[in-house]
């Protein structure tokens, strides 16, 4: 029995059903996470180009964009446990360009950009509230990385009773081990997955 069929004899990785309106959610698509010199590497950067024209097309619906960051204080008064685990993010405050989203996906005027210290775009913020105040009962995310702030955006998302789908050519990893192994892992336990050519089976 290989894999799939263990999950499949779990009934695990179903499809979740389509919701009303959708979110785009871009996590943390940010300089540092584009640079193999601070954390980003792999296929970071592929996945951020893949995502211009996802955007493009949220934008052209007129659905809500939404964007995040991880953002410190200047004196590091709010780096927490998860810097001790990986001190270099400390270095993301608001004047260090690492910490500021790629030109490319630039938001606009109007779009929302969430600040966070935590790995889950939901931890801490107010996502959750902008995303009911504007009838979204559904997200889909890019970014990076998937191992780490993607998953625990998904997991969280699910966990709000929010309907996640991944889009698995828009997000990156510094390593392809560590992604590859969580797009199995979200697609079985946590969202959906679809590659960016399947867009409209996300919007409605």
């Amino acid at each position: 029995m290989n894999e799939t069929e263990i999950y499949r004899k779990q009934q695990m990785g179903g499809q979740i059903g389509k919701g009303k309106r959708t979110a785009l959610i871009i996590v943390d698509f940010v300089n540092g996470f584009i640079d193999p010199e601070i954390f980003g590497g792999g296929n970071t950067l592929e996945a951020a180009d893949a995502t211009i024209p996802v955007l493009a097309a949220f934008r052209e619906r007129k659905l809500p964009v939404i964007f995040t960051r991880i953002v410190y204080a200047e004196d590091g008064s709010d780096a927490g446990i998860w810097c001790e685990k990986a001190p270099r993010l400390s270095e993301l405050t608001e004047s260090n360009p690492a910490s500021h989203v790629v030109d490319i996906l630039a938001p606009r005027f109007g779009e929302i950009v969430i600040r966070k210290t935590q790995p889950s775009a939901f931890f801490d913020t107010n996502l959750g509230s902008l995303l009911r105040g504007q009838n979204v009962d559904a997200i889909t995310v890019a970014g990076a990385t998937t191992s780490g702030c993607v998953r625990a955006t998904v997991v969280d998302a699910i966990s709000a009773n929010f309907r996640p789908t991944v889009i698995s050519d828009c997000v990156g990893d510094r390593a392809q081990g560590p992604h590859e192994a969580n797009l199995f892992d979200i697609q079985q336990k946590y969202a959906n997955l679809v590659r960016s050519t399947e867009l409209g089976s996300v919007l409605l």
